[in-house]
Protein backbone atom coordinates (compact mmCIF):
# COMPACT_ATOMS: atom_id res chain seq x y z
CA UNK A 1 0.00 0.00 0.00
CA UNK A 2 1.39 3.37 -1.05
CA UNK A 3 2.28 5.66 1.86
CA UNK A 4 3.26 9.30 1.40
CA UNK A 5 4.77 11.75 3.85
CA UNK A 6 3.21 15.19 3.41
CA UNK A 7 4.67 18.50 4.63
CA UNK A 8 2.88 21.87 4.82
CA UNK A 9 4.14 25.33 5.87
CA UNK A 10 2.62 27.82 3.42
CA UNK A 11 1.13 30.27 5.95
CA UNK A 12 0.96 29.99 9.75
CA UNK A 13 0.23 26.30 10.34
CA UNK A 14 3.10 23.82 10.41
CA UNK A 15 2.08 20.26 9.64
CA UNK A 16 3.33 16.78 8.76
CA UNK A 17 1.23 13.71 7.92
CA UNK A 18 1.39 10.15 6.66
CA UNK A 19 -1.46 9.11 4.35
CA UNK A 20 -2.10 5.88 2.46
CA UNK A 21 -3.59 5.29 -0.96
CA UNK A 22 -6.60 3.60 0.68
CA UNK A 23 -7.40 6.91 2.40
CA UNK A 24 -6.08 6.24 5.89
CA UNK A 25 -4.36 9.04 7.78
CA UNK A 26 -1.77 7.03 9.69
CA UNK A 27 -0.54 10.05 11.62
CA UNK A 28 -0.83 13.81 11.48
CA UNK A 29 0.50 16.70 13.56
CA UNK A 30 -0.43 20.37 13.18
CA UNK A 31 0.99 23.27 15.17
CA UNK A 32 -0.63 26.68 14.72
CA UNK A 33 0.88 30.08 15.43
CA UNK A 34 -2.19 32.08 16.45
CA UNK A 35 -0.68 33.29 19.71
CA UNK A 36 2.43 34.61 17.93
CA UNK A 37 0.42 36.61 15.38
CA UNK A 38 -2.54 37.80 17.47
CA UNK A 39 -0.81 41.02 18.64
CA UNK A 40 -0.50 42.07 14.99
CA UNK A 41 -4.00 41.10 13.86
CA UNK A 42 -2.61 38.97 11.03
CA UNK A 43 0.27 36.78 9.95
CA UNK A 44 3.77 38.30 10.07
CA UNK A 45 5.77 36.44 7.37
CA UNK A 46 9.15 36.58 9.13
CA UNK A 47 7.74 35.27 12.40
CA UNK A 48 5.89 32.51 10.56
CA UNK A 49 8.95 31.35 8.60
CA UNK A 50 11.16 31.15 11.70
CA UNK A 51 8.50 29.20 13.56
CA UNK A 52 8.12 26.71 10.69
CA UNK A 53 11.87 26.10 10.66
CA UNK A 54 11.88 25.48 14.41
CA UNK A 55 8.77 23.28 14.51
CA UNK A 56 8.78 21.13 11.36
CA UNK A 57 11.70 18.74 12.14
CA UNK A 58 10.06 17.64 15.39
CA UNK A 59 6.69 17.16 13.67
CA UNK A 60 8.24 14.95 11.01
CA UNK A 61 9.83 12.79 13.69
CA UNK A 62 6.56 12.74 15.65
CA UNK A 63 4.39 11.42 12.80
CA UNK A 64 6.98 8.85 11.77
CA UNK A 65 7.25 7.64 15.38
CA UNK A 66 3.44 7.59 15.76
CA UNK A 67 3.18 5.35 12.69
CA UNK A 68 6.22 3.30 13.73
CA UNK A 69 7.90 4.09 10.42
CA UNK A 70 11.06 5.68 9.08
CA UNK A 71 11.32 7.91 6.06
CA UNK A 72 12.70 4.93 4.13
CA UNK A 73 9.33 3.20 4.58
CA UNK A 74 7.39 5.84 2.64
CA UNK A 75 6.95 5.73 -1.11
CA UNK A 76 7.39 9.46 -1.74
CA UNK A 77 7.65 12.81 -0.01
CA UNK A 78 5.07 15.48 -0.91
CA UNK A 79 5.72 19.07 0.14
CA UNK A 80 3.88 22.31 -0.47
CA UNK A 81 5.82 24.32 -3.06
CA UNK A 82 3.43 27.30 -3.21
CA UNK A 83 1.50 29.48 -3.33
CA UNK A 84 1.95 31.16 0.02
CA UNK A 85 4.35 33.19 2.10
CA UNK A 86 7.62 32.44 0.35
CA UNK A 87 9.70 32.07 3.52
CA UNK A 88 7.28 29.54 4.90
CA UNK A 89 6.87 27.68 1.62
CA UNK A 90 10.63 27.21 1.43
CA UNK A 91 10.73 25.45 4.82
CA UNK A 92 8.50 22.52 3.84
CA UNK A 93 9.87 22.30 0.32
CA UNK A 94 13.52 22.26 1.39
CA UNK A 95 12.77 19.73 4.11
CA UNK A 96 10.96 17.57 1.57
CA UNK A 97 13.86 17.78 -0.86
CA UNK A 98 16.35 16.80 1.84
CA UNK A 99 14.31 13.81 2.98
CA UNK A 100 13.64 12.64 -0.58
CA UNK A 101 17.32 12.89 -1.48
CA UNK A 102 18.54 11.18 1.70
CA UNK A 103 16.04 8.31 1.46
CA UNK A 104 16.15 7.93 -2.31
CA UNK A 105 12.42 8.66 -2.65
CA UNK A 106 10.49 10.65 -5.28
CA UNK A 107 9.69 14.27 -4.52
CA UNK A 108 6.23 15.67 -5.26
CA UNK A 109 6.08 19.46 -5.19
CA UNK A 110 2.41 20.14 -4.46
CA UNK A 111 0.41 23.24 -5.27
CA UNK A 112 -1.25 24.13 -1.97
CA UNK A 113 -4.46 24.97 -3.83
CA UNK A 114 -4.45 21.53 -5.45
CA UNK A 115 -4.22 20.11 -1.93
CA UNK A 116 -7.48 21.89 -1.10
CA UNK A 117 -9.03 21.00 -4.47
CA UNK A 118 -8.42 17.27 -4.06
CA UNK A 119 -8.97 17.08 -0.28
CA UNK A 120 -12.68 16.10 -0.55
CA UNK A 121 -11.62 12.93 -2.39
CA UNK A 122 -9.61 11.83 0.66
CA UNK A 123 -12.84 11.37 2.63
CA UNK A 124 -15.25 10.73 -0.26
CA UNK A 125 -14.06 7.65 -2.19
CA UNK A 126 -16.97 7.90 -4.63
CA UNK A 127 -16.39 11.57 -5.54
CA UNK A 128 -15.36 11.40 -9.18
CA UNK A 129 -14.16 13.97 -11.67
CA UNK A 130 -15.38 16.39 -12.87
CA UNK A 131 -16.83 18.58 -10.14
CA UNK A 132 -17.40 22.27 -9.58
CA UNK A 133 -15.16 23.55 -6.79
CA UNK A 134 -15.65 26.63 -4.66
CA UNK A 135 -12.20 27.19 -3.19
CA UNK A 136 -12.64 29.71 -0.41
CA UNK A 137 -9.81 30.55 1.98
CA UNK A 138 -7.84 33.38 3.53
CA UNK A 139 -5.94 34.13 0.36
CA UNK A 140 -8.17 32.82 -2.41
CA UNK A 141 -11.79 32.80 -3.52
CA UNK A 142 -12.29 30.94 -6.79
CA UNK A 143 -14.71 28.75 -8.70
CA UNK A 144 -13.01 26.05 -10.72
CA UNK A 145 -14.02 23.04 -12.73
CA UNK A 146 -11.90 20.17 -11.47
CA UNK A 147 -11.54 17.83 -14.44
CA UNK A 148 -8.77 15.61 -13.09
CA UNK A 149 -5.44 15.67 -11.31
CA UNK A 150 -3.57 18.69 -12.63
CA UNK A 151 -6.49 19.65 -14.89
CA UNK A 152 -8.36 22.76 -13.69
CA UNK A 153 -10.37 25.46 -15.42
CA UNK A 154 -10.88 28.66 -13.48
CA UNK A 155 -14.39 30.04 -13.92
CA UNK A 156 -14.26 32.94 -11.45
CA UNK A 157 -11.98 34.60 -8.94
CA UNK A 158 -11.97 37.54 -6.56
CA UNK A 159 -11.18 40.94 -8.00
CA UNK A 160 -10.00 42.25 -4.61
CA UNK A 161 -10.14 40.59 -1.18
CA UNK A 162 -10.69 36.88 -0.64
CA UNK A 163 -13.57 35.85 1.61
CA UNK A 164 -11.26 34.66 4.40
CA UNK A 165 -9.31 37.89 4.21
CA UNK A 166 -12.57 39.82 4.56
CA UNK A 167 -13.46 37.77 7.65
CA UNK A 168 -10.08 38.61 9.24
CA UNK A 169 -10.42 42.32 8.44
CA UNK A 170 -14.00 42.50 9.71
CA UNK A 171 -12.93 40.75 12.91
CA UNK A 172 -10.13 43.27 13.39
CA UNK A 173 -12.60 46.14 12.96
CA UNK A 174 -14.73 44.53 15.68
CA UNK A 175 -11.68 44.11 17.96
CA UNK A 176 -11.97 40.33 17.82
CA UNK A 177 -9.06 37.94 18.14
CA UNK A 178 -7.14 36.52 15.19
CA UNK A 179 -8.01 34.36 13.27
CA UNK A 180 -11.14 36.25 12.34
CA UNK A 181 -13.27 33.53 10.78
CA UNK A 182 -14.02 31.48 13.91
CA UNK A 183 -14.36 34.66 15.99
CA UNK A 184 -16.93 36.16 13.62
CA UNK A 185 -18.88 32.90 13.45
CA UNK A 186 -19.01 32.64 17.25
CA UNK A 187 -20.13 36.24 17.76
CA UNK A 188 -22.68 36.01 14.93
CA UNK A 189 -24.61 33.32 16.83
CA UNK A 190 -25.88 36.06 19.15
CA UNK A 191 -26.70 38.58 16.42
CA UNK A 192 -29.42 39.39 13.92
CA UNK A 193 -28.24 38.78 10.34
CA UNK A 194 -30.76 41.31 9.02
CA UNK A 195 -29.96 44.08 11.49
CA UNK A 196 -27.30 45.94 9.50
CA UNK A 197 -27.88 46.86 5.82
CA UNK A 198 -24.66 45.71 4.19
CA UNK A 199 -23.94 45.45 0.44
CA UNK A 200 -23.70 42.21 -1.55
CA UNK A 201 -21.12 43.13 -4.22
CA UNK A 202 -21.89 41.72 -7.70
CA UNK A 203 -24.90 39.70 -6.47
CA UNK A 204 -27.49 39.45 -9.22
CA UNK A 205 -25.08 40.49 -11.94
CA UNK A 206 -23.93 38.45 -14.90
CA UNK A 207 -20.38 39.04 -13.72
CA UNK A 208 -18.99 35.64 -12.58
CA UNK A 209 -16.40 36.95 -10.13
CA UNK A 210 -16.28 37.85 -6.42
CA UNK A 211 -15.68 41.14 -4.62
CA UNK A 212 -15.47 41.72 -0.88
CA UNK A 213 -13.58 45.03 -0.51
CA UNK A 214 -16.78 47.11 -0.53
CA UNK A 215 -18.35 44.86 2.09
CA UNK A 216 -15.33 45.31 4.35
CA UNK A 217 -15.60 49.10 3.98
CA UNK A 218 -19.30 48.96 4.85
CA UNK A 219 -18.47 47.05 8.03
CA UNK A 220 -15.97 49.75 8.91
CA UNK A 221 -18.69 52.40 8.55
CA UNK A 222 -21.16 50.34 10.59
CA UNK A 223 -18.67 49.98 13.44
CA UNK A 224 -17.81 53.69 13.36
CA UNK A 225 -21.48 54.71 13.46
CA UNK A 226 -22.02 53.15 16.88
CA UNK A 227 -25.61 52.34 15.87
CA UNK A 228 -25.27 48.55 15.96
CA UNK A 229 -24.09 45.90 18.39
CA UNK A 230 -20.94 43.94 17.50
CA UNK A 231 -23.01 40.74 17.37
CA UNK A 232 -25.45 42.22 14.87
CA UNK A 233 -22.60 43.51 12.71
CA UNK A 234 -20.90 40.09 12.80
CA UNK A 235 -24.12 38.26 11.92
CA UNK A 236 -24.98 40.71 9.14
CA UNK A 237 -21.46 40.52 7.71
CA UNK A 238 -21.47 36.73 7.75
CA UNK A 239 -24.87 36.66 6.01
CA UNK A 240 -23.62 39.05 3.35
CA UNK A 241 -20.67 36.76 2.62
CA UNK A 242 -23.01 33.77 2.49
CA UNK A 243 -25.28 35.55 0.02
CA UNK A 244 -22.32 36.47 -2.20
CA UNK A 245 -20.90 32.94 -2.21
CA UNK A 246 -24.29 31.32 -2.88
CA UNK A 247 -25.15 33.75 -5.70
CA UNK A 248 -21.80 33.29 -7.45
CA UNK A 249 -21.85 29.50 -7.03
CA UNK A 250 -25.43 29.36 -8.37
CA UNK A 251 -24.38 31.28 -11.46
CA UNK A 252 -21.50 28.88 -12.05
CA UNK A 253 -23.71 25.82 -11.53
CA UNK A 254 -26.18 27.05 -14.12
CA UNK A 255 -23.37 27.12 -16.66
CA UNK A 256 -21.82 23.79 -15.72
CA UNK A 257 -22.72 20.15 -16.25
CA UNK A 258 -20.62 19.04 -13.27
CA UNK A 259 -22.69 16.65 -11.14
CA UNK A 260 -21.32 17.87 -7.81
CA UNK A 261 -20.66 21.13 -5.98
CA UNK A 262 -17.59 20.78 -3.80
CA UNK A 263 -16.40 23.35 -1.25
CA UNK A 264 -12.89 23.42 0.20
CA UNK A 265 -10.52 25.80 1.97
CA UNK A 266 -10.45 27.29 5.44
CA UNK A 267 -13.67 29.30 5.09
CA UNK A 268 -15.50 26.05 4.27
CA UNK A 269 -15.20 25.22 7.98
CA UNK A 270 -17.88 27.86 8.66
CA UNK A 271 -21.12 26.00 9.43
CA UNK A 272 -23.45 28.73 8.15
CA UNK A 273 -21.64 28.82 4.81
CA UNK A 274 -21.66 25.02 4.57
CA UNK A 275 -25.37 24.85 5.23
CA UNK A 276 -26.27 27.53 2.67
CA UNK A 277 -24.18 25.90 -0.05
CA UNK A 278 -25.60 22.47 0.74
CA UNK A 279 -29.09 23.93 0.30
CA UNK A 280 -28.01 25.46 -3.02
CA UNK A 281 -26.70 22.12 -4.29
CA UNK A 282 -29.96 20.44 -3.34
CA UNK A 283 -32.02 23.07 -5.16
CA UNK A 284 -29.87 22.65 -8.26
CA UNK A 285 -30.04 18.85 -8.15
CA UNK A 286 -26.31 18.40 -7.57
CA UNK A 287 -24.38 16.37 -5.08
CA UNK A 288 -22.72 18.38 -2.31
CA UNK A 289 -19.36 17.50 -0.79
CA UNK A 290 -17.23 19.30 1.77
CA UNK A 291 -14.33 17.93 3.84
CA UNK A 292 -14.57 17.79 7.63
CA UNK A 293 -13.43 20.98 9.34
CA UNK A 294 -9.97 19.62 10.22
CA UNK A 295 -9.31 19.01 6.52
CA UNK A 296 -10.50 22.46 5.43
CA UNK A 297 -7.82 24.44 7.22
CA UNK A 298 -4.16 24.15 6.18
CA UNK A 299 -2.86 20.65 6.89
CA UNK A 300 -0.35 18.12 5.61
CA UNK A 301 -2.88 15.31 5.13
CA UNK A 302 -4.31 17.09 2.08
CA UNK A 303 -0.77 17.63 0.75
CA UNK A 304 0.02 13.94 1.21
CA UNK A 305 -3.26 12.99 -0.50
CA UNK A 306 -2.51 15.28 -3.44
CA UNK A 307 0.87 13.57 -3.56
CA UNK A 308 -0.82 10.17 -3.74
CA UNK A 309 -3.06 11.33 -6.59
CA UNK A 310 -0.11 12.84 -8.47
CA UNK A 311 2.11 9.81 -7.92
CA UNK A 312 -0.64 7.54 -9.27
CA UNK A 313 -0.76 9.76 -12.36
CA UNK A 314 3.03 9.50 -12.80
CA UNK A 315 3.63 13.11 -11.78
CA UNK A 316 6.79 13.62 -9.73
CA UNK A 317 9.27 16.49 -9.56
CA UNK A 318 12.99 17.09 -9.75
CA UNK A 319 14.95 18.38 -6.79
CA UNK A 320 15.22 21.78 -8.45
CA UNK A 321 11.45 22.35 -8.18
CA UNK A 322 11.06 26.03 -7.18
CA UNK A 323 9.21 27.55 -4.26
CA UNK A 324 6.51 29.90 -5.56
CA UNK A 325 4.73 32.75 -3.84
CA UNK A 326 2.18 32.80 -6.70
CA UNK A 327 1.03 29.63 -8.44
CA UNK A 328 -2.44 29.57 -10.03
CA UNK A 329 -4.15 26.22 -10.54
CA UNK A 330 -5.24 27.28 -14.01
CA UNK A 331 -2.11 28.88 -15.42
CA UNK A 332 -3.82 29.51 -18.76
CA UNK A 333 -6.59 31.66 -17.23
CA UNK A 334 -6.53 35.28 -18.26
CA UNK A 335 -6.04 37.89 -15.58
CA UNK A 336 -9.36 39.38 -14.55
CA UNK A 337 -9.72 43.06 -15.30
CA UNK A 338 -9.33 45.04 -12.09
CA UNK A 339 -8.05 42.07 -10.10
CA UNK A 340 -4.87 42.09 -8.06
CA UNK A 341 -2.01 39.61 -8.17
CA UNK A 342 -3.94 37.00 -6.15
CA UNK A 343 -6.33 36.41 -9.04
Amino acid sequence: MTVILGLESSCDDTSAALVTADRRVLAQAVVGQNAAHQPYGGVVPEIAARAHAEILPALIRQVLDDAKMSVRDVDAVAATAGPGLIGGVMVALLAGKGLALAAGKPLIAVNHLEGHALSPRLVNPDLEFPYLLLLVSGGHCQLLEVRGVGDYQRLATTIDDAAGEAFDKAAKLLSLAYPGGPAIEELARNGDPAAVPLPRPLVGSGEPHFSFAGLKSAVQRAVASGDHTPADIAASFQQAVVDCLVDRAALALRGSDAPALVVAGGVAANHTIRGALADLAQREGRRFAVPPAWLCTDNAAMIAWAGIERLAAGLTDNLDAPARARWPLDESAEKVRGAGVKA
